[in-house]
């Protein structure tokens, strides 16, 4: 069954492919997973190589990658958990790339239902960095995971025993937020200020702002750069201006 799932998924284009018993799935700020689907058994993880856009200091050209990316990993991830029901008449729930997330003030979508991150290292596609993201075995740093959830009991595959991170702190060192050191921790709250310097607290800003000016000025603030980029991240969901930890990284790039 394992192999025959696997090959589905090669077949649509996915890079790579582990499953995880979910046993074997840890994370420790998620919610339980049998609140999310009672009756899981496993997880179905697919991995996807990020584009060369993630270089570029063009971020609109940086941004664009990351959406085409993140398009294609949920129609593959839809297409398999289909795939999973239709052949093997299971039930299975995707767990999408990025958002949507729970939000609130506490946890301003810091924390994901599903830890796609804790699901790859289960199954075998990885292990931990020094940037606390996965760094899978071919792919580096640069990868993207989604899951689809399922009734089907499947064993784990192999988890990655070797180290792939050589701790040679070029995350750390290209972290412009200092968001990375604290060994073991990422600050969420300066890595977000800094990657999505456009995201609620910037609107919040503008906004409250917007509402004590006056007319004129509310005339020059429409008209200014930032109201067009907060615009945009809006209209688009959200919009990164970082990928440093993850495009230095040198694994996997030689």
């Amino acid at each position: 069954m394992k192999g025959k799932i696997k090959e589905f998924v090669l077949g649509i284009g996915v890079d790579d492919v582990g499953i995880a018993s979910v046993k074997d799935y840890k994370s420790p700020r998620s919610p339980d997973l049998q609140s999310i689907f009672p009756g899981a058994k496993s997880l179905v993880v697919l991995a996807y190589k990020t584009l060369s856009n993630c270089e570029s200091e063009n971020m609109q050209i940086a941004m664009g990658g990351r959406l085409d990316e993140m398009e294609f990993a949920r129609s593959s991830n839809y297409r398999v958990a289909r795939f999973l029901e239709r052949e093997f008449k299971a039930k299975a729930m995707t767990v999408p790339p990025s958002y949507p997330l729970y939000m609130s003030y506490e946890t301003k979508g810091t924390i994901g239902d599903i830890s796609l991150r804790h699901a790859a290292i289960a199954a075998g596609l990885g292990n931990f960095g020094r940037h606390n993201l996965v760094i899978h075995p071919q792919m580096g740093s640069r990868v993207l995971f989604t899951a689809a959830v399922t009734d089907l009991d499947l064993p784990s595959d192999p988890p990655v025993l070797e180290k792939l991170c050589t701790e040679c702190n070029a995350c750390v060192e290209n972290c412009p937020a200092g968001a990375l050191d604290q060994e073991g921790k990422t600050d969420d709250m300066k890595c977000l200020k800094n990657s999505q310097p456009y995201g609620i607290g910037s609107a919040i800003r503008f906004w409250s702002k917007f509402a004590e000016s006056s007319t004129e000025d509310q005339k020059k603030m429409v008209k200014d750069v930032n109201f067009w980029r907060l615009y945009q991240a809006g209209f688009i969901g959200f919009q990164y201006f970082c990928f440093n930890c993850f495009k230095s990284c040198p694994v996997g790039q030689e």
